[in-house]
């Protein structure tokens, strides 16, 4: 006979996986808005923020992890690394450096849409 318990920890752990996924291949890929900063602070890394950097701010991915960005409205793409933490704004999915930003084409606009996808 099947108890109870173990009938939760198993409905525990399926909802766990379809909340999170299983390590898809698909982590640190997103499609959405993108911003850009230039500060002369520290980032949350610890390292000095430098606004000509190919760096970008993201909420939840390794600090160190690269990225490729790729500007929806031109085409346009880079590979930045992630060494801050951000965007908090909603909709946002990544803050670039004003050096990527401008690589991508968007300073002026301040904003874009981009798609993401670790590298």
């Amino acid at each position: 006979m099947v108890s109870l318990a173990s009938i939760r920890t198993v409905l525990s752990a399926s909802i766990l996986v379809l909340m999170f996924g299983a390590g898809s291949a698909n982590a640190g890929s997103a499609c959405g808005g993108a911003s850009w900063y230039a500060l002369h602070s520290k980032t949350a890394s610890g390292e000095r923020m430098n606004p000509s950097a190919l760096t970008a701010a993201h909420r939840t991915l390794p600090f160190g992890s690269k990225v490729k960005v790729t500007n929806q409205r031109n085409g346009k793409s880079i590979v930045v690394r992630i060494n801050d933490r951000g965007p908090f704004i909603k909709g946002r999915v990544i803050d670039l450096s004003k050096g990527a930003a401008n690589r991508l084409g968007f300073v002026g606009a301040g904003h874009t849409n981009i798609c993401m996808a670790r590298v």
